[in-house]
């Protein structure tokens, strides 16, 4: 989504008695998600179709041109490790060996049962669930996304996590802010999003169920502006039947000062102070060497809102490459440096007080930023994927970012050094 390079660094420190093994992070069954605050949630796309899963979307998000998905034409960084799938594709990719390369459909509702899966087993609490306006107004794309979260809505009572929803407003034309409200009222028909009695895994946050909105003030040539904002905030917040939710505005890194991403209206600080979390958006904004500089701007950021009685999440994530989606862009990568990137981001965020985090994300494969299991072997031909390193388990990232939850519960000790795991 943004930029910058690289840096390196590898500590390493072995943790207590107190380490949560996995499979015994998961929380009570009783636990209901009255609040944000103590939880590390992450972004998840759900975007990923395979042609012959039966949404007739072909190898949306896998192919780059056309419907195309073949080495040299593919929109992919970084490939799956399907090994623990029920449902996986064929591909025309193969392995060095001559293997064919398989990958998974979002569509299928064992993928998204494996992913709440992993969560609970990993400890991680939940996901926002991206909705993106402009798929939204497409049929096919609709019918998607709707499905995905039929499967993500089982999937979370199945293994208690917790579950809010994210409109993603990229692409979005003034008048379609009525399409969030549209479907915003539907979700709630079906589902009783905004009844904490009837669904004790949506995530709440202020007593009121938590909607957020991605696409604040960025300076990017929009088609929406303030206005368009304002309304959803009116609807959210004061609707007798659909609304009195608290709301999360993902807004630019340069938020504060008005400058560089962020559009100079000075009109937008007072559309944030209608909000309940500001989240400013940083992938691609710094490196393992550059973070320190921005772990300063977390804490004026903090200090802010703080001062403006707005809670505040910070995003961190754990690498970044685009080369198949964008082969012209000067732009390289973020290298991952076997998570050291990744754990300064998390530790960084605990170590200054952050009350709760988002991970940027769960499932994103085409910019390289997924913490979910990615393979080590990665198929050979005319386009080059981003493999994990040998020296890590496909699960690494999991791992982490449980780490840092338990970490942010208090329920294991903080150490700044990033965690050594035997295997």
């Amino acid at each position: 989504m943004k930029k910058i390079l690289l840096a390196f660094l590898c500590p390493a420190l072995l943790l207590s008695m107190n380490c949560r093994s996995v499979g015994k992070q998961n929380q009570s069954k009783t636990r209901k998600y009255m609040s944000y605050k103590g939880l590390v949630m992450a972004g998840y796309q759900g975007w990923f179709n395979a042609d012959g899963d039966g949404a007739d979307r072909g190898w949306n998000h896998y192919k780059n041109r056309d419907n195309r998905f073949e080495p040299g034409n593919c929109k992919i960084d970084m490939w799956p490790d399907v090994t623990d799938y029920t449902a996986k594709y064929k591909t025309s990719f193969t392995y060095a060996n001559g293997g064919a390369a398989y990958v998974f459909s979002s569509y299928d509702e064992s993928t998204v049962d494996l992913h709440f899966r992993w969560m609970r087993d990993y400890g991680i609490d939940g996901v926002f669930m991206q909705r993106f306006v402009t798929t939204l107004k497409d049929e096919k794309g609709n019918k998607h996304y709707q499905k995905v979260f039929q499967s993500a809505v089982n999937a979370a009572k199945k293994y208690d996590r917790a579950l809010a929803v994210m409109y993603d407003l990229s692409g979005m034309n003034a008048s379609d802010y009525t399409k969030v409200i549209a479907d915003w009222k539907s979700l709630v028909d079906t589902y009783k999003l905004n009844n904490k009695d009837l669904n004790d895994n949506y995530l709440f946050h202020n007593n009121k169920p938590l909607v957020a909105i991605w696409g604040v003030g960025f300076n990017d040539g929009r088609k929406y502006g303030l206005s368009e904002i304002d309304k959803l905030i009116t609807f959210f917040k004061s609707d007798p039947v659909y609304g009195s939710c608290s709301l999360l505005l993902g807004v630019p890194t340069w938020w504060r000062e008005l400058k560089f991403d962020t559009q100079s209206d000075p009109q937008l600080h007072q559309t944030i102070k209608r909000a309940d979390i500001v989240h400013p958006w940083f992938v691609g904004r710094y490196n393992e060497e550059t973070y320190p500089q921005f772990q300063e701007r977390i804490k004026t950021d903090m200090a802010w809102c703080k001062q403006n009685k707005l809670d505040y999440v910070p995003v961190v994530y754990p690498g970044f490459s685009w080369k198949n989606m964008r082969p012209n862009d000067p732009f390289d990568a973020i290298p991952r440096n076997k998570g050291s990137f990744f754990w300064k981001q998390l530790s960084g965020a605990l170590e200054i007080g952050c009350e709760m985090i988002y991970v940027a994300m769960f499932d994103e494969i085409d910019e390289a930023t997924a913490i979910f299991k990615v393979g080590h072997d990665t198929p050979v031909g005319a386009s080059k994927f981003v493999p994990y390193e040998k020296e890590i388990p496909s699960d690494h990232y999991l791992w982490l970012t449980g780490q840092a939850a338990g970490m942010l519960k208090k329920e294991i000790p903080f150490q700044k050094p990033m965690p050594y795991r035997t295997y």
